[in-house]
């Protein structure tokens, strides 16, 4: 019997309604949503009821998303499905960070929505944009990126998938060049180029607001942004340079693999992060957590985990 791994998602994956019907059905979730509007009133009902455009600011999208992954993963907690280990993609590995005991809820829901003021700050004084460059390995798409003067590789996601942030003046140049080399560059429904060095202030801002929070040994396991390994130390090192450096989710996700794990939660809306696991290893099972269904089908498909 292998281990299971929690994994949260990152910035795209919000939706209008998100974590409805876990609030609606599930008293963890209810409970964890409750205790969010204590903290920020109006969460819950921007999660539930919020319009794309509203979701899509990243001063709501991110303490939002961080609402719906906990409250996914405290729902999965109450029907008995305990992580061995955790990770999450982007502003995700505050709600990693969270499950695995290393800060409080309320220190976690704080920080994250620290995150996103400061990202939102930085987000409007450049004009960046993201795309996914599929069908290229990873060392294609950085010696493209050295071809133009603000592009760079970012989200190194799977074999065959890595998140370029470019300057928005430079996104259909980029988009040839891809094109040309074979591959193809997808727009994603983010609203700046994250994980570059258009963040760098922010990354500044969120170092002094670490320091203003105990961060704890975590409980299990967490991988880390930055390294792709499990933290060690320097929780708050690496948690603020991961704002304007690459995400090395294939990274995490072999080392995880490696250390047993062969079932994956993906807590919060989307299923993206469990699309990409599968192209780094099929072997492995996802369960995607967004509905209440989902959490009863997983749930019954894992009883003998």
């Amino acid at each position: 019997m292998g281990k299971i791994a929690f994994i949260f998602p990152g910035q795209g994956a919000q939706r209008p309604g998100m974590g409805h019907t876990l609030f609606q059905h599930n008293s963890a979730a209810r409970a964890l949503f409750d205790e969010i509007d204590r903290l920020r009133p109006g969460t819950s009902n921007l999660c539930f009821f919020g319009t794309e455009e509203a979701l899509g600011e990243t001063q709501n999208t991110q303490p939002c998303l961080f609402a719906c992954e906990l409250a996914a993963a405290r729902a999965l907690q109450s029907a008995g499905v305990r992580p061995d280990m955790a990770a999450g993609f982007s502003l995700g590995e505050i709600a990693a960070l969270t499950i695995a005991g290393s800060v409080s809820l309320a220190s976690g829901f704080e920080l994250v929505t620290r995150r996103g003021e400061l990202m939102q700050a930085d987000a409007q004084k450049a004009a960046g944009a993201m795309v996914a460059v599929i069908k290229l390995d990873a060392g294609t798409v950085d010696a493209l990126c050295r071809e133009f003067d603000r592009a760079y590789p970012v989200n190194y996601n799977c074999p065959g998938q890595t998140g370029v942030a470019c300057l928005k003046s430079e996104l259909p140049a980029f988009a040839d060049a891809v094109r040309a080399a074979g591959g193809r560059a997808i727009p994603l429904k983010v609203g700046a180029g994250f994980h570059s060095p258009f963040f760098r202030e922010a990354s500044r801002g969120f170092a002094l607001a670490l320091q203003q929070h105990l961060i704890a040994p975590p409980a299990i396991p967490l991988y880390s942004n930055y390294t792709g390994l499990p933290y060690e130390k320097d929780y708050a090192l690496l948690l603020s340079r991961q704002i304007c450096n690459p995400v090395r989710w294939e990274t995490i996700v072999q080392n995880m693999i490696a250390e047993g794990a062969d079932t994956f939660f993906e807590a919060g809306p989307g299923r993206v992060l469990s699309g990409m696991i599968k192209k780094i290893d099929p072997k492995v099972r996802t369960f995607c957590i967004e509905e209440y269904a989902d959490l009863e089908s997983a749930v019954k498909e894992c009883r003998p985990c």
